[in-house]
């Protein structure tokens, strides 16, 4: 129920607990919505304001600009130059870091508990008062146009990117992060102040703090930085809507490489489908690992590729399942016929109960592991809260894995394993080759 926290007369405040996790939620009075897990075991602290939308939020002819915000605020504030940010930071032995995806921006600390008050103060800092001085501007944009070089010569990040270019291509989901190079080129001070009073607004942020830290106390001072933010109902900006997704077969020549690159994928559930622990641990079996049936099948069995896995991609309304390696020219057709034959049996016949146990297990494993660090619960809160509306127990996570059945699980790939729905995008030095839908009959 409903409690009262002394922070501020006007602070409305919503209380959660659970048994496992000592989680607490507060919305201040201006909407910002402030998350902390109290670890007392922990020396550390770990503190993160998110911005609720990304790239994909963004009008096509501002693309790349949350990154190119997210990079911005770190050259100055109205109170510290870069330099005096970066030293500071050095001075508390924080590490501070920042990161822009499709649906999210984030802007992070991690600290020792003594430094909590500092590190709040360069935190809120970084993030409500950047000068966006023009020269830095100017200098920032030649950066991320570097940036944007460094990726083109990337051939693994190439490959994913064209993949989902072509995937969502009328739809600013398939755009990069980055932005291309006339969007970055085209922004001035004017528009990168106007969209940063734009989506900095307190109804589209979440604060996240995880670590050796009081609710009560770390909430006062919060409400002390954030708490005059202006409300500009920006809740609205979020892309709410599932965009048309194209199949298709993209082969893009580029002869100066060695290899291959491949991504083979199909379309697949939101985030917050009722089907998605069953998905994740079909990605498991499929290529979550070295003894996943992709790994066996093309690397340990065949010889065919070094890199092979599949990976999901969710988002808040939609998703895809893909499948990446990386082989010579000679070998891309059997490495072809090898995945379909895996998308094949996962069709066709029932997971064995071992090794969907395996699967399990591992998938248990890498979630329980992987909130060991204050900065993975902050992380976590934050982004439970943004997906789901609401914590998850560890117990109940686990619950919910087990329950998965063999049943489940070949219902799931009958539904997402269909020839007209896969995407190919094959980069690389590719001569005289040829694919067709037919070629990926399964």
């Amino acid at each position: 129920m409903p409690i009262s926290v002394p922070v501020a007369e006007n602070a409305t405040l919503a209380e959660v607990a659970t048994p496992t996790r000592n989680i607490r939620t507060t919305t201040l009075s201006n909407g910002l919505l402030v998350l902390t897990e109290s670890m007392p075991h922990m020396r550390s602290v770990s503190m993160g304001c998110w911005v609720r939308t990304g790239s994909r939020d963004e009008p096509k002819e501002l693309n790349g600009i949350s990154h190119f915000v997210e990079h911005m605020v770190f050259k100055g504030t109205t109170t510290r130059s870069q330099q005096q940010l970066s030293r500071e930071v050095d001075a508390i032995g924080g590490n501070l870091d920042a990161f822009t995806g499709k649906e999210t921006v984030c802007f992070n600390i991690k600290v020792l508990d003594t430094n909590l008050d500092t590190a709040l103060e360069l935190l809120s800092d970084l993030v409500l008062n950047p000068t966006f001085n023009a020269e830095d501007l100017a200098r920032e944009q030649s950066v991320i146009l570097e940036e944007i070089k460094m990726d083109e010569d990337n051939p693994d990040y190439l490959v994913h990117e064209i993949y989902t270019q072509k995937l969502w291509p009328s739809d600013s989901l398939g755009r990069p992060i980055l932005g291309t190079v006339e969007t970055v080129s085209s922004f001035n001070r004017e528009i990168v102040a106007a969209f940063h009073h734009e989506r900095f607004s307190p109804r589209n942020m979440v604060f996240s703090a995880a670590g050796h830290l009081s609710h009560e106390d770390l909430l006062a001072k919060i409400e002390a930085r954030f708490g005059s933010l202006e409300d500009i109902a920006a809740e609205d900006l979020l892309h709410r809507h599932a965009p048309p997704m194209t199949p298709h077969i993209t082969l893009h020549d580029k002869k100066s490489l060695e290899q291959v690159q491949l991504v083979l994928g199909v379309p697949a559930p939101p985030v917050n489908s009722p089907d998605r622990y069953a998905l994740y641990l079909l990605n498991t079996i499929l290529g979550g690992g070295m003894s996943s049936r992709l790994f066996q099948s093309v690397r340990e069995e065949a010889g065919l590729a070094y890199s092979i896995y599949s990976e999901m991609n969710p988002f808040r309304d939609t998703g895809s399942l893909a499948v990446y390696a990386g082989t010579s020219i000679e070998k891309t057709p059997e490495m072809l016929r090898r995945i379909l034959a895996e998308f094949t049996r996962l069709k066709n016949e029932p997971i064995p109960d071992d090794e969907l146990l395996r699967a399990q297990t591992q998938l248990k494993g890498n979630i329980v592991l992987g909130l060991e660090s204050s900065n993975a619960r902050m992380s976590n809160l934050a982004r439970q809260q943004m997906n789901f509306g609401r914590f998850a127990s560890v117990d109940e996570v686990v619950e919910q894995i087990d329950a998965v059945t063999p049943a489940d699980m070949q219902r799931i790939a009958n539904e997402l394993l269909h020839q007209d729905k896969l995407s190919l995008t094959l980069l690389g030095n590719l001569g005289k080759l040829k694919i067709t839908r037919e070629d990926l009959a399964f």
